[in-house]
């Protein structure tokens, strides 16, 4: 078995892996559906609006984030994974007879927006360490890149089929595929063999959520991927919203190519969740590099002047937000106590995606005040401005060395001698 793909010799985590592919293309379809829907049937193009859905499916994961850890600690993570797709089905199911009955109206549309949030919000992280228990802990790194890989696979499918859909056969039609793929994940855990599950220990009593709280207050290293993680969620990716604008306001461009968009974005994501699968221990520098990769890229996205050179654009802004992603979950589950996990991946989750609220409405307010590029270049001054601080704060936590050797093959050497607790590695290295 290859090392990009070794979590497969797990039997769980393969048939677990199929059905998640096939609902991660629904889910990107029903997006992009969504999207559409209130983007042109719902309203004249308002970005305002398209802002507030995008919040309302993300605000419940800053609000529940604590309680929705302590759930996925206290309850086996299957079993609720089972009642949250469910629901997630029916809620799915519930819009797109709305849209199908020709009688949505955009208030519904942000009342399912905010309950599906809700049942996401719970859904998250009893998702994300459930991955632990399918495989052993030498490929959780690549269990968790590959499950990014899927994730992504579904962007690169999903939105252009979206796009075509919407086309030939109208929104609601779209919608209603993805409330069939919703199917596939729930028979995949249904198809699990409990006797090979590694379970992690359940928390009993009282002071779950402070003790979870507690033990991220603890760990700077861990906040630092958090902090990071918060400044590219709120003002990096929300491409749910800037890349509908620029295709719609500044392109003039229809919903086929809306769609092409997410999939050739998708084109740079699964590559670097793949190349991800091959790296068994995520590194600071890593993630630091990706941001700084996210930034030029980004910055390059806001000025292309064509469709065309925005659409290649994109490409390496995919690959540089899938390897900071990737990178930043698997540092926090490595380094995270299993008996805390789904807290602590649920404060993860709140501090990423929680920030979007936040993020969202603003660029739509943006978009509207200053035009749809402003709404991607928010994203690169943000991030740089705090690509900054953390490495001033890095180079004042440690003594840092830089020189130069310029002789046939020049090169920079940065070397760290930690003086007290570190945030990059366990032990000083030389990065060349």
């Amino acid at each position: 078995m290859s090392p990009t793909f070794t979590s497969f010799t797990e039997r769980n985590y393969r048939i677990y892996y199929a059905g998640s592919f096939v609902s991660n293309v629904g889910t990107w379809m029903g997006r992009v559906a969504q999207d559409w829907l209130v983007l042109t049937e719902l309203t004249d193009h308002s970005s305002q609006a398209l802002g507030i859905v995008t919040g309302l499916q993300f605000l419940p994961f800053l609000l529940l984030a604590p309680w929705a850890g302590a759930i996925a600690d206290r309850f086996p993570r299957r079993r609720i994974m089972l009642v949250t797709q469910t629901l997630l089905l029916l809620t799915s199911l519930v819009l797109a007879v709305l849209v199908l009955a020709e009688v949505a109206t955009l208030w519904q549309v942000y009342a399912i927006a905010l309950t599906q949030g809700v049942i996401t919000a719970i859904d998250n992280p009893a998702r994300q360490s459930f991955v632990s228990e399918m495989v052993p802990r030498d490929k959780l790194a690549n269990a968790v890149a590959l499950n990014s890989a899927s994730f992504n696979a579904g962007r690169l499918i999903g939105p252009g089929v979206a796009g075509l859909m919407i086309a030939f056969y109208g929104t609601g039609w779209t919608l209603l595929v993805n409330v069939a793929t919703f199917a596939f994940v729930i028979v995949a855990l249904l198809l699990l063999r409990s006797d090979e599950l590694i379970p992690a220990p359940l928390t009993r009593g009282k002071g779950a959520i402070r003790e979870g709280i507690h033990y991220v207050r603890n760990r700077p290293d861990i906040q630092v991927v958090m902090l990071l993680v918060f400044v590219l969620g709120t003002f990096g990716m929300n491409f749910q919203v800037t890349t509908a604008l620029m295709a719609t306001q500044e392109f003039g461009k229809g919903p086929t190519e809306y769609g092409i968009l997410g999939s050739i974005m998708a084109i740079g994501s699964l590559s670097a969740a793949l190349l991800s699968a091959r790296r068994a221990n995520p590194r600071l520098r890593t993630l630091l590099f990706s941001l700084a990769g996210f930034t030029l890229s980004t910055t390059a996205a806001s000025l292309a002047p064509t469709y065309a050179l925005f659409a290649l654009a994109l490409v390496p802004t995919g690959l540089a937000a899938l390897t900071a992603l990737t990178t930043a979950n698997a540092m926090v589950q490595l380094r995270t106590d299993p008996l805390v996990r789904g807290r602590v991946m649920a404060l993860y989750m709140a501090i990423f995606m929680g920030g979007t609220p936040i993020g969202a409405p603003i660029i739509g307010w943006i978009g509207e005040v200053w035009g749809a590029r402003w709404t991607i270049a928010i994203g690169p001054i943000a991030i740089g401005l705090t690509l900054v601080a953390v490495m001033w704060w890095i180079a004042r936590q440690q003594n840092v060395r830089v020189s130069y050797e310029s002789q046939r093959s020049p090169r920079i050497t940065i070397e760290a001698f930690p003086v007290r607790d570190t945030v990059t590695e366990p032990a000083p290295e030389a990065a060349r």
